[in-house]
């Protein structure tokens, strides 16, 4: 009898012990971060990671009440990487909110793998493809951050009014985020009566631009280049070196801090470069100044101003630990009211309010730049207009923009 009782008072023990931390659990969210930290685009990645650290940090890894725990993934640019990546954090590591990826077909590849995980909630990085949103959605996939059609807002019809660049050829890597940026911004170009004869892609990680250069055909008005990270600089650097003379449209990510903030002759070849995106380095909110300022302080690491990167993961994190907050961490029912939460959410940004449409794609006001150099030497993009709460469709009704077809090598053209 006596041992029965101890037996009855070890389990009571047990069963105490294990109260804590089960609650410790249901009061932790675990949460995956993914971005390119390898590969040509490594760079990007680490300034993504600095955007969502700074936004973790402001809310002291809270959020709802519960405790944030970041656990990271790492791709290469490549959809096979992506997936692997998030397949390991939400199958392996048990997270249940997963902010990424960074690049436009680690997206697309991305949101197929979302509709295989019904149960975990999928928040973008930067990807920027359109139709990781417009076309065939999925309904756990969410996107803060506007798409590479909708950065190059404005940007055409500047080309071609204001800058009298008539004949452009296109230098571009070769998969979905160069493709929607050249499809946003011959939406306008072409509107506006701009020619393109002639399209140039090439493979993400290509060293050597020789052949590209020496076809470029000698009447242009301009040259507009969509390539990034160590690309975006090896263009550069290979057409100054070769005596290329032709005006350079921006990309945004051809000249974002990742590839502004390098060293080399390339640098003055780029000022007064005209461009488009999500971010202008001037901006003169006080929001954009102290998210700038904040950054600075925290990552002396870092780019003079903060990248498109570092800004779009912060923006994702931010949605992320706001929605979290209006359903006090409430995760049940297959995060119902997490998602609802994030549907109908108006965010304050450093760079204006963004609003989610029906396809939980983001919009927001996009920056028409020109790349500028400070006093101190920095490069950096200044403000040359805003243009308003950019939709998906570019202010095209969507039964018109969807006929417009699938941005790709081919489409869309001058005709």
């Amino acid at each position: 009898m006596k041992a029965y009782r101890s037996m009855i008072a070890l389990g009571l023990l047990i069963g105490a012990a294990a109260v804590p931390q089960a609650a410790l659990a249901e009061d932790t969210i675990k949460v995956g971060l993914l971005a390119t930290l390898e590969g040509a685009f490594t760079v990007l990645g680490q300034d993504s990671m600095r955007g969502a650290d700074l936004a973790f940090k402001e809310a002291n890894y809270m959020a709802g009440g519960k405790k944030i725990e970041v656990i990271k993934g790492s791709s290469d640019a490549s959809p096979d990487s992506a997936v692997k990546a998030a397949r390991k954090l939400v199958e392996q590591d048990g997270v249940k909110i997963l902010i990424g990826p960074l690049s436009g077909d680690e997206g697309l590849a991305v949101k197929d793998y979302a509709k295989t995980q019904p149960n975990i909630t999928f928040i973008n990085g930067t990807s920027a493809a359109q139709d990781t949103t417009l076309r065939d959605p999925a309904p756990n996939f969410f996107r803060f951050t506007t798409d590479g059609a909708q950065w190059m807002a404005g940007l055409g019809e500047y080309a071609y009014n204001d800058k009298h660049y008539h004949t452009v050829v296109t230098v571009a890597e070769d998969y979905s985020f160069p493709y929607t940026q050249v499809f946003g911004f011959m939406a306008g170009f072409c509107k506006a009566g701009g020619h393109v004869p002639k399209k140039f892609w090439v493979p993400i990680g290509n060293k050597d631009f020789s052949s590209i250069i020496a076809a470029i055909p000698d009447k242009v008005d301009a040259i507009y280049v969509a390539l990034g990270g160590a690309d975006g600089v090896n263009f550069l650097t290979q057409y100054q070196q070769a005596g290329g003379t032709a005006p350079l449209i921006g990309g945004s990510i051809t000249v974002d801090q990742t590839v502004l903030g390098t060293k080399g002759k390339q640098r003055d070849y780029v000022i007064g470069t005209p461009a488009a995106g999500p971010i202008a380095d001037n901006a003169e909110g006080d929001a954009w100044k102290k998210f700038v300022a904040d950054y600075k302080d925290a990552y002396k690491d870092g780019f003079p101003s903060p990248s498109l990167f570092a800004q779009g993961y912060y923006i994702e994190t931010k949605a992320m630990l706001a929605a979290l907050d209006k359903v006090n961490g409430d995760l049940s029912d297959n995060q119902a009211k997490f998602r609802d939460a994030l549907a109908h959410l108006e965010l304050d940004t450093p760079t204006g309010k963004v609003k989610l449409d029906k396809n939980r794609q983001a919009i927001a006001d996009n920056y028409l730049t020109e790349v500028a150099k400070a006093d101190d030497g920095h490069l950096y993009n200044k403000v040359v207009r805003v243009v308003p709460a950019v939709n998906q469709t570019l202010g095209i009704p969507e039964a018109d923009f969807l006929k417009l077809g699938v941005a790709n090598r081919d489409n869309p053209d001058c005709k």
